[in-house]
């Protein structure tokens, strides 16, 4: 009973500061959330949606064209069904190592990233004798795919200030008794030399700062070299011009679009019809009672205008500040029983400059912990999400409840506990976020 009641503590002392401030603007209307108008923001989204070329610095090695390709259902920045595949092994010491994956028929070697792309430029016309698709060799025991994130709402998200988090950290810790501890990363911030942050985007949290979260897809999803991430994963079949990514006349890189596009989108918007009946309601406070809402937080309230994030490379505009946004989610990590074993590769994801600079404050943070752990998916959206769970091996709501185990155990056993129509009301409060 002791569990129950500091869940729903959490969840009230969180909303009753929340309610002071303004909640996030939500919706599927492709609408700006006030950080920019209209018209910028559809300039960005044109940036977002375009499809990379050959010309453009696609590749060699890459997953897609666009970012809308991964990110779009039911409006560009939302989430899909495309997933990106990742893979590793254990080393004689029993820590996670990076996969050695040769291509070019052995002429290169391809390491220091867990992600393999699952498609590549060459052969083509001008390179009909190169093979360099990437393959999983047999070494490579520790497998998943990785379903695409929603960025919805994400600009609200960079704006809930690292203290926040920290004590929510703490806070769940304490009123579940130890159960439930949300862990803390500390991760760079890319554009921001020797800075770190705690990190809230990508299933590893591996990143702070959404700038930073454009820099690394831009490069590892589709191949483009841009100023955060200069380097080519691989040279073979590469002609264009370096960095790909370049200042356009207003003195903006596409990855500066990408950002201000995702800081820039409304949040998920409610079914209005179900989040109102008495059914959805009743889930609503049985998803409390239960425990759910420990990591499954209702409401979120982001710094105040003015604030400066992301080691000083950001100032939080008025659009953002003091926002309340209702994610269903801590964006902290956490063992739920459904990890995947892969660790985070830091040189992938800050580029080898970063983890050159800064290797002494990342050998600080407990990544080797964080191996089995995966960011608590908000919940906002759901209800538009066919394939559930990091690796959208769930495929119905239940399926995704149930398979909650680790830290969420003592919850899930709650829940199972419910009596079918019970059950059945938390499932309609789901259906309506």
């Amino acid at each position: 009973m002791k569990l129950f009641i500091a869940a729903a503590v959490l969840s009230f002392a969180v909303v009753s500061v929340a309610t002071q401030s303004t909640d996030a603007p939500t919706g599927f209307d492709n609408k700006t959330n006030g950080i920019v108008d209209d018209a910028t923001h559809q300039a960005d989204q044109t940036k977002f949606d375009e499809v990379e070329q050959l010309t453009d610095g696609l590749g060699p090695l890459y997953n897609a064209q666009s970012c809308r390709e991964c990110h779009q259902s039911p409006v560009s920045g939302a989430a899909s069904q495309v997933t990106e595949l990742r893979v590793g092994h254990n080393g004689p010491d029993g820590r996670f190592r990076t996969p050695d994956i040769p291509i070019a028929h052995g002429a290169e070697t391809i390491t220091g990233r867990s992600l393999v792309n699952d498609r590549a430029i060459c052969p083509n016309a001008a390179f009909a004798d190169k093979e360099i698709q990437e393959r999983v060799p047999e070494t490579e025991t520790i497998r998943t795919f990785r379903l695409s994130l929603s960025v919805l709402g994400d600009g609200f998200v960079e704006a809930i200030a690292d203290q926040t988090l920290v004590d929510l950290s703490k806070q769940q810790c304490k009123s579940s008794l130890g159960k439930i501890c949300g862990q803390i990363l500390y991760v760079p911030i890319v554009e921001a030399p020797g800075q770190m942050g705690v990190g809230r985007f990508g299933w590893k949290d591996q990143h702070a700062s959404l700038l930073s979260f454009a820099g690394d897809a831009y490069l590892n999803e589709m191949g483009i070299t841009n100023r955060l991430q200069p380097n080519e994963v691989s040279n073979i079949c590469n002609t264009a011009s370096e960095p790909n990514d370049k200042p356009g006349p207003d003195g903006l890189s596409d990855i500066d679009r990408f950002a201000r596009f995702m800081r820039a989108t409304k949040a998920p918007g409610r079914d209005a019809q179900l989040a109102g009946s008495a059914t959805a309601q009743k889930g609503l406070t049985l998803f409390v009672k239960v425990g759910c809402v420990t990591c499954h937080v209702e409401t979120l309230t982001t710094a105040p205008v003015g604030t400066k994030i992301n080691g000083g490379a950001f100032t939080i505009p008025t659009a953002l500040g003091s926002i309340n946004l209702h994610p269903y989610g801590d964006f902290l990590m956490h063992d739920v029983g459904t990890g995947d074993g892969i660790l985070q590769a830091i040189p992938e994801h800050y580029g080898h400059r970063v983890f050159q600079q800064m290797s002494g404050y990342l050998s600080k943070q407990d990544f080797e912990s964080s191996r089995n752990k995966i960011r608590t998916a908000p919940l906002w959206g759901v209800r538009l999400r066919p394939r559930l769970m990091h690796d959208g091996a769930s495929l119905t709501l239940l399926e995704a409840i149930t398979r909650h185990r680790r830290e969420a155990s003592h919850v899930t056993l709650q829940f199972k506990r419910l009596k079918r129509s019970d059950q059945e009301a938390i499932i309609e409060f789901l259906k309506s976020l």
